[in-house]
């Protein structure tokens, strides 16, 4: 049943959330509020849902271990799911509007007129698990802690526009701005809040093994140690009657398994060792999802259709070693991709090419540079390559059955040869060399093995070119040591799509973040043309804004080549175990499947009873 809201009252709601000066149950970077103060639950959840049961599943992203229970420091893994389930921040967002979020912890916001600065009000019904009430000193405390060195230092990157927190009494604090940034009020809205007595006193680097002291819905249960760790669900969860919890997060027990590989993962789940699982990989499921179980209807297998921006995956160059500098290298080696053979011989047709780092959105640069961009891009033309202006944007070599028909393998091989000559490599000696005689070697990481299939026919069309190709899997935990200081070559790279990008892109693609260990800059990109474009990013106060120049800088990074870009897919392809859950009947547009899962299906009949 979907909430009718009238429009006199939709639009006052609208116009009270975005008001600077005045207090508010939520805040929209755009001004776009769907649900009014008081709002029972989210369109999209079942507020009658029952509570009680289990699920099992297994993290596709998760290391195959974990070594503590603090998800907030650079060094060690935690456990899937802590940070979500565990943990609350001030606001909440959901799975219809991106740039707008709700009070969760707080119970109101308000932006001063001059935008400068934000005020949060606590709702005095919010506990910590040890029943102590979360207080404003509490969110100094998790604010202060992550933004010092203690932290990883991503939490730096994100929160460098903020200048300070400060306590304005038992239940209010504010927290003031380096400048006006319309997303800078979601942004500290979206800290996680953790007690002051989590760790008894220790600095936040030296907890551990404590056991967190949040707010959330599920604290930590029976764990096995680097392997398998439950979650259960606070029987005192003081949140449970707000409008953006209501009907969520319904399993009494949420436990996570952990496996070393792809297929150990998959025979585990049709053995009935866990109840859900997500796919990635296309041969998998064309070819592994079946069985008897699979026949019988015991295990389904579905493709989930969502509205979500297209994932940005690719090879990521660290452009902090020598032979990546040169752009020209980093183009030719993309050349040496052929996904029209990989898409027809391995996806199974199943996937459409990565072109951009927005791709499927509409912050997608194509052709040329529109007007929109060129009020960012002029500028700033003397940071840019001319290129930039003069020719239509980079888009991935397509190759060709029938060689009358268009460019094929060998055609982008000659250019990828021009381009690797121009750059100083030549082949002699049985390898392409430069004027040092050194080989050009690259080395792709690996934490899983599942690139190898995509890497083996890749490395063949760059042998060719003399280039030596190394692939080397590596453990998950070694891999993540190794990308926190930048310790590799090449890696593959994915970013979930957002609806609106913005200040983690500081983070991806700014210069400071580049020397910055812990951050996510892989590619180590120092450009001063893309830092002034992200500083009009995140200071952008209108959707068009954003548009313009998100365009511009999608159009900047492709004409530097620093990846080479996977391919992406329009649906979710998930299996669960049939008889176990209900879900709702409304599917929201922008989701991830495990998040969604978790937090708005529920536990079927059979489930309550306790059948597996």
């Amino acid at each position: 049943m979907r909430i009718a809201i009238p429009f006199c009252l939709a639009l006052f709601s609208l116009l009270f959330a975005v008001t600077p000066g005045f207090a508010s149950h939520a805040y929209a970077q755009f001004g776009d509020v769907k649900y009014p103060k008081g709002f029972d639950h989210f369109d999209y959840v079942n507020p009658a849902a029952t509570k009680g049961g289990e699920i099992a599943l297994v993290s596709p992203s998760s290391s195959s271990s974990f070594d503590k229970y603090n998800p907030f420091t650079l060094k060690g893994t935690a456990p899937p799911g802590l940070e979500g389930l565990v943990f609350e921040t001030l606001l909440t967002s959901n799975y219809e509007e991106p740039t707008t979020a709700y009070g969760l912890l707080a119970e109101d916001v308000s932006v001063a007129p001059d935008k400068l600065s934000a005020t949060f009000t606590l709702n005095p019904l919010a506990r910590f698990h040890n029943g102590a009430p979360v207080l404003a000193v509490d969110v100094k405390y998790a604010f202060d802690k992550l933004i010092s060195k203690e932290a990883a230092p991503q939490f730096r990157s994100i929160f460098t526009d903020v200048k300070s927190a400060t306590v304005l009494s038992e239940r209010i604090v504010r927290f003031e701005f380096k400048r006006v940034n319309a997303e800078l009020p979601l942004i500290v809205g979206n800290i996680p809040v953790f007690s002051r007595d989590w760790g008894d006193g220790k600095a936040l680097d030296k907890i551990i093994t404590d056991t967190p002291i949040g707010s959330g819905p599920y604290k930590i249960g029976k764990v096995d140690f680097g392997r398998d760790i439950q979650y259960v669900r606070d029987p005192n969860y003081w949140g449970i009657n707000l409008g953006v919890r209501r009907g969520q997060f319904n399993f009494d027990r949420i436990l996570f398994k952990l496996y070393k590989d792809n297929t150990a993962q998959l025979e585990a789940f049709k053995a009935g060792e866990f109840d859900y699982i997500q796919c990635f990989i296309s041969r998998e499921w064309a070819r592994a999802y079946k069985g008897r179980a699979f026949d019988d209807g015991r295990l389904i297998k579905r493709e989930l259709k969502h509205g979500n921006a297209g994932d940005f995956q690719g090879f990521i160059f660290n452009t902090r070693i020598n032979k990546f500098k040169d752009a020209r290298v980093r183009r030719a080696i993309g050349l040496a991709l052929d996904f029209e053979w990989m898409n027809r011989q391995i996806f199974y047709n199943s996937y459409t090419r990565v072109r951009g780092y927005f791709v499927g959105s509409d912050f997608e640069a194509v052709g040329l540079p529109s007007q929109e961009e060129l009020k960012y891009l002029d500028p700033i033309k003397d940071k840019l390559s001319p290129q930039i202006f003069t020719k239509p944007v980079p888009v991935p070599p397509v190759t060709k059955l029938d060689p009358a028909t268009g460019e094929t393998l060998r055609d982008h091989l000659r250019l990828a040869k021009s381009l690797l000559e121009a750059a100083g490599w030549h082949y002699f000696d049985g390898a392409l060399r430069n004027a040092k005689g050194e080989a050009f070697r690259m080395e792709f990481l690996d934490n899983s093995g599942g690139m190898g299939r995509v890497v083996t026919p890749f490395a063949k069309n760059l042998e060719k070119l003399g280039i030596e190709v190394n692939y080397r899997i590596v453990d998950s935990a070694v891999l993540q040591k190794r990308m926190d200081v930048f310790d590799f070559e090449v890696i593959s790279m994915r970013n979930i799509g957002s609806e609106a990008p913005g200040t983690e892109l500081l983070e991806r693609f700014g210069s400071k973040a580049a020397d910055t260990e812990g951050s996510a800059n892989f590619i180590g990109l120092k450009d001063p043309g893309v830092d002034e474009l992200l500083e009009r990013v995140v200071t952008a106060q209108t959707k068009d804004q954003l548009r313009g120049s998100l365009k511009a800088l999608d159009r900047v990074l492709r004409h530097g080549y620093y990846s080479v870009p996977h391919w992406y897919g329009s649906v979710h392809r998930v299996a669960w175990r049939s008889g176990r859950f209900d879900s709702p009947s409304i599917t929201p547009r922008y989701y991830q499947p495990e998040s969604w899962i978790l937090s708005t299906w529920w536990a079927s009949a059979s489930n309550l009873r306790g059948e597996h």
